[in-house]
């Protein structure tokens, strides 16, 4: 069974982005921390590859360097015929969830990393996002590109660990259950 995690940051009024996707704000010189990546090493070594959402994936494209060079990342799009150039292990993926748990089974991949909102929303809301960690950036941008979206129903989550940050930054995780 395939263990399906979130690790991402936001705005303290819940938004991962700004409205154009720009990341601005996360990025800033004030958060920086000497020697701490807030667990995200540790995290990146606790899986097997990567489920991204397209757009996500276009963001991380022009990052320099390409952090995912040497993880499987598999971009899910709803586009049948989304093409892109990089010589980087990216599968394209547009099926349904059960058909690319499926698929990572198969590969026998324990741990997968769910990036990009709207693609960790469809997790939720398809109940099969097993755990998340939200750092929360002491900053309110007042609009963007928010975490969380409608559900059909609530989702209840089981607090596991709260981290503080010498930055303000405040790290939780969860398991969804």
């Amino acid at each position: 069974m395939v263990n399906y995690k979130a690790f991402i940051a936001s705005s303290l009024d819940g938004f991962i982005a700004r409205s154009d996707g720009s990341l601005d704000w996360l990025t800033s010189n004030e958060y920086t921390l000497e020697d701490n990546d807030l667990g995200y090493s540790s995290f990146m070594q606790s899986i097997d590859c990567i489920v991204m959402g397209r757009i996500t994936f276009e963001t991380v494209l022009h990052f320099e360097p390409y952090p995912f060079a040497t993880v499987p990342v598999y971009v899910l799009t709803r586009n049948p015929g989304y093409k892109f150039e990089s010589h980087h292990p990216v599968s394209i993926f547009n099926g349904k969830l059960e058909e690319l748990t499926s698929i990572l089974e198969k590969k026998q991949v324990k741990s997968a990393y769910v990036d990009g909102g709207q693609l960790i929303q469809s997790f939720i809301t398809e109940q099969i996002l097993d755990e998340i960690t939200i750092t929360r950036i002491p900053v309110l941008l007042g609009s963007g590109l928010p975490l969380f979206g409608y559900l059909d129903q609530e989702q209840k989550l089981k607090h596991i660990q709260t981290l503080t940050y010498a930055n303000g930054f405040v790290q939780s995780k969860y398991h969804l259950i």
